[in-house]
């Protein structure tokens, strides 16, 4: 359950990295000639297949670059985020603190602003969610059971610190036309603030193209993660067809076969974006539903463990006596954050902008069932069972 819950979660995070890369080339289209025909979402989906392709040929061909331009990206997003705190707090006409902090809108029409709040958690949980990226590289670390929790911790608090003060720089910047901003005729809010406060269609395009670099290297790794997934699953025998799917080509020294499944998925999840304009949100709510149900099976398990007394297993880690709050609180958050991607974004959606998560979620559970009926229950070798006891 967890195994296909959470590979669904990264595979469909993939063409929902593709897709933001689709919307910011358009947005830098038209910031730069307005009058541009772009924006259908037969254009879209073809930008969104084009950065698919481009990102998964870097992962074949170009693997062994994978670690050196993870560190010149590193350098770059600490550059960039400095780059636009100072265009935001130097050159905007900034909004009042009242307008940024006491007035909210609901743009979904919801019964309350808190419902709205919660539904709206979709987009900047998918910008932080996957913090277990690391562990499924872990066999190609260094002391991973040292190293990786704590990059893993650090990396949260470190990029949540920049993330709410990039947010709130955001709407500073933004001031009394925030409303005007997001309903941007370029798509991408960020490409239109920019340009209000640049004035400056040179400056807007440098600044997007910053961005435009650090989202393509992102997809690259989410890739990574993804195929490294599939490959440790497929070994455990957790998929049809895993003995092909665990096959590691000596010549790339990389799960090409893996990586070509989640290329195939990623296209079939990616051409929803030719039916409907809300695709990303569906696909988002995938990858949340999916990677929050894995985090809640494990964490629940963790925290079963801990109440019955029973000895956790052996570790280099550990939370000490802030461990169980830990968790409780963790499983309070993620039940909820989990129910509400399912929702639609508006309270009375027709049914293109429906959101089709639960279909796709369910989908996903019917092929695991069958397989696991079928014949996964005699293949498949639990992780657990090889843990050896020190």
């Amino acid at each position: 359950m967890v195994g296909w819950s959470s590979w669904l979660g990264w595979v469909s995070g993939i063409p929902s990295c593709a897709q933001f890369l689709a919307y910011q080339v358009e947005g830098l289209v038209l910031i730069n000639n307005p009058d541009a025909n772009l924006g259908a979402l037969w254009q879209i989906g073809l930008l969104l297949f084009a950065f698919l392709f481009v990102t998964f040929g870097f992962n074949i061909f170009l693997s062994h670059k994978l670690p050196l331009a993870e560190g010149i990206i590193l350098v770059l997003h600490v550059l960039a985020f400095f780059a636009y705190l100072i265009v935001f707090w130097v050159m905007a006409d900034v909004g009042s603190a009242k307008n940024v902090f006491t007035e909210f809108s609901n743009g979904g029409g919801w019964s309350s602003q808190g419902v709205s709040c919660l539904v709206g958690l979709v987009t900047p949980i998918w910008c932080f969610i996957g913090p277990d990226a690391g562990a499924h590289m872990s066999e190609e670390l260094r002391d991973a059971s040292r190293v990786l929790p704590k990059a893993m911790m650090w990396a949260t608090v470190i990029n949540g610190a920049l993330g709410c003060v990039m947010i709130i720089s955001f709407c500073f910047a933004a001031g009394d036309n925030l409303d005007g901003i997001l309903n941007t005729g370029t798509g991408i809010p960020v490409v239109q603030l920019l340009y209000n406060v640049t004035n400056s269609k040179a400056g807007t395009s440098v600044l997007i193209v910053v961005l435009l670099i650090l989202q393509y290297f992102s997809a690259i790794t989410t890739i990574a993660s993804s195929s490294r997934q599939t490959w440790a699953f497929a070994r455990d025998r957790g998929f049809p067809f895993s003995e092909w799917l665990s096959r590691v080509d000596p010549r790339w020294d990389v799960p090409v076969n893996s990586l070509l499944l989640c290329l195939v998925v990623s296209l079939i999840l990616g051409a929803i974006n030719f039916g409907s304009e809300t695709a990303l949100d569906a696909i988002m709510s995938v990858s949340n539903s999916a990677l929050l149900f894995s985090y809640i099976m494990c964490i629940g398990c963790i925290r079963l463990k801990r109440w019955r007394g029973q000895p956790l297993l052996p570790r280099r880690f550990d939370l000490g006596r802030w461990g169980a709050p830990l968790n409780d609180a963790a499983l309070a958050f993620l039940i909820v954050a989990f129910i509400f991607s399912f929702f639609p974004e508006d309270v009375n959606p027709d049914a293109p902008d429906m959101n089709w998560a639960i279909v796709i979620w369910g989908a996903m559970w019917v092929l695991a069932g069958a397989y696991y009926y079928l014949s996964g229950s005699k293949k498949y070798v639990s992780p657990g069972s090889l843990v050896k006891n020190m």
